[in-house]
């Protein structure tokens, strides 16, 4: 993988007896947009804080534009990441336009892309207001303002649509592109799978502090074989012939009720499904595994092999 951004060599990182991460072996391409996901306590905020630089590794190395986490010249590295928390938290008192100020100043930013950035992100009639006065989705929005101050080389996302719309997390993503197409990596976590699942690049799922998976969404459909689901709408009388048809296949778990028919199987016998099927068939989707079927499937596998 070439111009490596992010990349981490056998980092754990250990709070007294208990050991957050173990191991980690990860490399984030630059401009690549990356997922982090995994259950609560699986590692994924202690790997967030040592990418930030607010800790270092107990054992290993974390290098992020090619500098140590642990060097001092890390903190010239830190100044071009930009960082929405779960919950952004401000000056109750401050107008939204002050707090960006704030930020501003202390990025090195001239203030004038504080009104930009408002304007982005669509608060710029509110940005007068003070912050008591903002719902949970304008505090998030005046968040990823200050993140996007100063065109920041890596953007790292804690659950970064928490209380936005779907038009606020539609526009949210589309900034995003923007911002990988400008050479930015992005690294996102969230506990929305279907949100994220058409939207980064690759993901790794963390599990009890380990690398469970890493790769695209269709590798790792490839690697942990899930069934697909086809639903298909029969003419009418079909169900019988269409019965026995599909009984000649092996493999497949298929339930036919009147004129409806649903079919889970291997994604190999897609094909011969279908044409098995034939003019008996109406209409069809096919459902393949998702983010979440495939988030529960290594879970599930892990927890089997402890």
């Amino acid at each position: 993988m070439t111009n490596v951004s992010i990349k981490l060599t056998g980092v754990s990182k250990s709070f007294g007896q208990v050991e957050a991460l173990r191991d980690v072996n990860l490399s984030i391409a630059q401009g690549e947009m990356f997922g982090l996901i995994g259950h609560n306590g699986a590692g994924k905020s202690t790997l967030f804080k040592l990418m930030l630089g607010l800790m270092t590794p107990s054992a290993g190395t974390l290098r992020i534009g090619g500098v140590d986490s642990a060097s001092a010249q890390f903190r010239q590295v830190r100044r071009r990441i930009g960082y929405l928390p779960e919950s952004f938290v401000s000056y109750d008192n401050l107008t939204g336009l002050e707090i960006l100020n704030l930020f501003a100043d202390l990025k090195k930013v001239p203030r004038t892309a504080c009104h930009v950035a408002l304007e982005r992100v669509g608060l710029k009639e509110a940005g007068a207001r003070r912050l008591h006065t903002y719902s949970k989705g304008m505090r998030q929005r005046l968040g990823f303002a200050q993140v996007l101050l100063g065109d920041p080389a890596l953007i790292f996302l804690d659950e970064p649509t928490n209380g936005l719309d779907p038009e606020g997390i539609a526009d949210f993503y589309v900034i995003l592109r923007e911002a990988q197409a400008r050479g930015a990596t992005i690294v996102i976590t969230s506990h929305i799978l279907a949100e994220i699942q058409d939207r980064v690049d690759r993901l790794v799922i963390l599990h009890a502090g380990k690398v469970a998976a890493l790769g695209s969404l269709a590798a790792l459909r490839a690697r942990h074989v899930l069934p697909s689901l086809i639903e298909a709408q029969l003419r009418p009388g079909q169900g019988e012939r269409v019965a026995a048809v599909l009984a000649h296949l092996p493999g497949l778990v298929v339930t036919v009720r009147e004129d409806r028919a649903s079919i889970s199987c291997q994604a190999a016998l897609k094909a011969p499904v279908l044409a098995a099927l034939g003019s008996a068939m109406l209409d069809v989707t096919i459902r393949e595994p998702s983010l979440e079927d495939l988030f529960l499937g290594y879970g599930g596998m892990h927890a089997r092999a402890n």
